[in-house]
């Protein structure tokens, strides 16, 4: 089985929207002869965009997987592929797909370059580890310049991206590339997809700059190969294409360097280099160290190697709703392996789940296998209850793999249905959306009785309103954006809360001395401290107070926002043998947060959005401007391929409507891109205002 393994990649497609992944996996799925007509994306006809929102749209919004084969020397490969979306809004998707991902492509525009998306996915892809290669695409546009990507993968990324290609021309006159390991050129003389390269001698006019390369490529990657450093001193031509590639291959996978290459998928013109690209330098699920977990009973640790005869360990990364099977639960196996009707045991629920069938996917269809060992990604379908980050198992040999952690939503919208068939479907829809998506929640203003869902941004809600009307027939009313707020605590207070209710008969009685405050640097939710002497409130009550406070913090004392962090020191009390018991504790604590909070100075906080706008030089300060009445403060400003960038953080309550005044101040020539940076102090006098309208809000419902 091992060997096996070597012959297959997971990989995922990343970059900033409209760098060209999903034209890009359409080439590949084209290429390798998975699909006879090239889905294009701006027709709406793309594959892996099978969405309907999709595809009107012309972005992606679920990550889709595939597998494809792909023949590489005289072996044939087996490629897992993900197209992750670009778009902010749902950040989640790239972030759940590169947690089960072996290796990436990062894709760039070759006249954007490194954009913010870029950025973002990157990190990401540094935080779990998953080594790269770069593709820089779109070639042939107006402005093309492969070295200067390059250039700004090493500034804005800090890695260490080193070409293996030398384009051939560029904007309309790219024709090829020039392969730096080989030494040979790749030349197309069409688009046509049907006709194949020619593999010819380096044009002469680029014979200094592709030895000029060359040499810096053996460099970089001479440290991680004694011989060929000695070779490079002494004979660098002596140094053959197998040997760079060996060495080459080994510092991708240690993520010591980035192979950069360049194309135009668009045109046809070096994908298939790409492929090849994949094969030789991304690892295969052999390369990548051994997976490493908890066991849920001892808390020891436990390591997965990639092998089908080791316990079974898989990861669900993604839950799907499909109009034909029903749920998908998409899963990645580290070790063992499923087989279709046998059972396995999820180490959240404790309960064993029964794998009715299991599908290879390609994109939205699916084709049933009988099992799936290590390494591999497939979809199962059975699973009652799954959510995504949930560890796969054997009940006998149980693990918890790290799980994954998600952003919170920043933005909310009330919602209400049209007529009483539509609040029983509604139920169901939502329920079922937020389990495929984490970072969509849904609640039940308590205050209002309001349904109000939050996402990531406006685009993201857009896209739920619209699946809940076409996919699961649910007309709604829906209200404006919110802003989720929060609430904090700034000062110390200490404060006694005594509750009893003592008429005769049982009663209630709860006394407790209160230490409330922030909570210490990057702690979030409840940080609880107990340090009653002597026995002065019995143990077993002592959880009640801390569930007390943490249940109090949901509804803060200003407007009703959630308190994110909190310390409360437990000093003292005291109880009664007969009256008190864990509830009266509860109630205790939460009626001592209600108290205590106004005193302990409570400040407003909202979330404040990180923007980029592109814009040309003449409409800088008309976007400047515009910035500074929306009470945003410039960070940065900067040049990139003849326009102006401005960065600016900016409250995201200032940026409802934004894309469309951008769009009248500079004549429809800027673009912008946004993504949530951190929660901050709301002003003062903002502040009364937004309390003042909930609070409005509030007293209209009652």
């Amino acid at each position: 089985m091992s060997k096996d393994l070597q012959y297959t990649r997971n990989i995922g497609i990343m970059a900033h929207i409209d760098a060209g992944k999903t034209t890009t996996t359409e080439r590949i799925l084209y290429f390798t002869g998975k699909t006879h007509k090239i889905g294009e994306v701006h027709d709406g006809g793309a594959t892996m965009d099978w969405m309907v929102q999709e595809q009107e749209r012309g972005i992606t919004i679920t990550s889709a997987a595939t597998t494809t084969f792909w023949n590489f020397g005289d072996k044939t490969h087996k490629i897992n592929i993900i197209d992750t979306p670009g778009h902010v809004d749902f950040t989640v998707e790239v972030e759940r797909s590169l947690r089960v991902l072996d290796g990436a492509v990062a894709t760039f525009c070759a006249v954007g370059g490194v954009e913010p998306q870029s950025e973002t996915v990157w990190r990401q892809a540094d935080k779990y580890k998953v080594p790269r290669i770069g593709y820089v695409n779109k070639m042939d546009r107006i402005g093309a310049d492969f070295f200067n990507v390059v250039a700004q993968v090493k500034e804005r990324l800090g890695a260490n991206p080193v070409p293996i290609v030398v384009p051939i021309g560029a904007e309309d006159k790219f024709r090829g590339i020039v392969d730096l390991v080989y030494k040979k050129a790749y030349v197309w003389d069409s688009n046509n997809e049907k006709d194949p390269f020619k593999v010819v001698d380096v044009p002469a006019e680029l014979e200094a700059e592709v030895a000029e390369y060359r040499g810096q490529l053996v460099e970089a990657i001479a440290e991680f190969d004694d011989t060929l450093m000695e070779m490079f001193f002494e004979d660098p031509d002596s140094i053959s294409a197998d040997q760079i590639i060996a060495a080459l291959r080994q510092a991708t996978i240690a993520m010591k360097v980035v192979p950069m290459m360049c194309g135009s998928s668009f045109k046809n013109k070096g994908v298939q280099y790409l492929l090849d690209a994949v094969i030789q330098y991304l690892p295969s699920p052999m390369d990548v160290d051994s997976v490493v977990g908890t066991n849920p009973d001892t808390e020891e640790e436990v390591v997965r190697h990639p092998d089908a005869k080791e316990p079974l360990a898989g990861l669900a990364f993604k839950i799907a709703t499909d109009p034909f099977v029903g749920r998908l639960a998409f899963v990645r196996i580290y070790s063992g392996r499923i087989d279709a009707g046998s059972y396995v045991y999820n180490s959240r629920s404790n309960k064993k789940e029964r794998v009715s069938r299991i599908f290879q996917m390609h994109a939205n269809k699916q084709n049933p296998v009988e099992f799936i060992e290590a390494g591999d990604i497939c979809a199962v379908v059975g699973f009652k209850d799954v959510r995504t980050g949930d560890t796969i198992c054997e009940e006998n040999n149980k693990i918890v793999l790290e799980s994954m952690s998600f952003p919170e939503p920043v933005i909310g919208l009330a919602i209400e249905p049209k007529t009483q068939k539509d609040l029983d479907k509604l139920g169901v829809a939502l329920n079922k959306l937020s389990e495929e998506d984490p970072t969509f929640t849904v609640r039940t203003d308590e205050e209002s009785g309001q349904t109000v869902i939050s996402g990531m941004g406006e685009l993201h809600l857009e896209i739920i309103v619209d699946r809940l009307r076409r996919e699961f027939n649910v007309e709604i009313n829906q209200g404006a954006p919110q802003v989720n707020y929060k609430e904090a605590i700034t000062g110390k207070v200490e404060h006694r809360e005594v509750f009893k209710k003592q008429t005769g008969g049982r009663g209630k009685f709860a006394d407790i001395i209160v230490e409330i405050g922030p909570a210490d640097e990057g702690h979030v939710g409840l940080q609880f401290v107990d340090v009653v002497k002597g026995g002065n409130i019995p143990k077993e009550y002592i959880p009640s107070i801390q569930k007390g406070f943490a249940s109090a913090m949901a509804n803060g004392c200003l407007a009703g926002y959630t308190v994110e962090s909190l310390k409360v020191t437990l000093k003292d009390g005291s109880f009664h043998p007969v009256d008190s018991d864990a509830l009266s504790f509860e109630i205790c604590a939460r009626n001592a947060f209600r108290q205590a909070s106004p005193k302990a100075r409570p400040v407003l906080l909202e979330p404040i959005m990180s923007v980029e706008v592109v814009t040309p030089e003449e409409s800088m300060g008309d976007v400047i401007g515009d910035f500074n009445k929306r009470r945003g403060q410039i960070v940065n400003m900067d040049s990139r391929g003849g326009a102006r960038v401005v960065k600016a953080k900016v409250p995201l309550s200032e940026m409802f409507g934004y894309v469309t005044v951008l769009r009248t101040l500079t004549s429809g020539r800027a673009t912008s891109t946004m993504e949530f940076s951190h929660y901050d102090e709301v002003s003062q006098n903002l502040a009364k205002d937004i309390i003042e309208k909930s609070q409005g809000r509030i007293k209209s419902v009652e």
